[in-house]
């Protein structure tokens, strides 16, 4: 089944959902509106309106990467949040002993290392040094409708392309996420 949707407001009301929280997706097929319900201490039930779908369904990129990093959610977001303090963007760098994020602002700078054996690295596969810069308030945003509902992050990159972000839910299925790379001129 397919269905096209605001995700502005579903990502408002997916946000609201806890980590020991349920979320289910109806489609009301009658009055063509997507109903959400959020299951946990108590029940919230919304419904919003589908989309007419007007282009063709964007294919999944086919990236190879040479970087893999599974991360908690919690690590990545607090390693964002630091790099945000003095940057708007953040270089990602790995290698085969840790995955680094350096951020340089006017004033400051930050660098945040997650070594193999940290609490908040736990994997890493590396066929090659990598390292790509990317938006802080692109991936504040995704970490933001992430971590509610999801663990643990897998980071996929290779040098100076996009990364795709992989957030594992609780229940069943996961959402994906890819970010094109800031391309500084030297």
């Amino acid at each position: 089944m397919k269905m096209c949707v605001n995700i502005g407001e579903l990502l408002k009301l997916l946000k609201r959902a806890g980590k020991d929280e349920s979320v289910e997706l109806v489609l009301d097929e009658k009055t063509g509106r997507l109903q959400t319900t959020i299951r946990g201490k108590y029940v919230r039930a919304f419904n919003m309106p589908t989309l007419e779908a007007v282009e063709e369904e964007v294919p999944t990129p086919k990236v190879t990467f040479n970087v893999k990093a599974k991360v908690t959610t919690e690590g990545l977001r607090e390693a964002i949040e630091d790099a945000g303090l003095v940057s708007d963007h953040v270089r990602i760098e790995a290698d085969n002993e840790k995955l680094t994020m350096n951020a340089t602002g006017d004033l400051m700078g930050a660098k945040i290392e997650m070594k193999k054996g940290n609490d908040a690295l736990l994997e890493l596969e590396t066929k090659e040094q990598s390292k790509a810069t990317f938006s802080l308030s692109y991936l504040s945003e995704i970490l933001k409708a992430a971590v509610a509902t999801s663990d643990i992050a897998t980071l996929e990159f290779s040098t100076d392309m996009p990364i795709k972000l992989d957030f594992k839910q609780q229940r069943a299925g996961k959402l994906s996420f890819f970010l094109a790379p800031r391309i500084e001129v030297e």
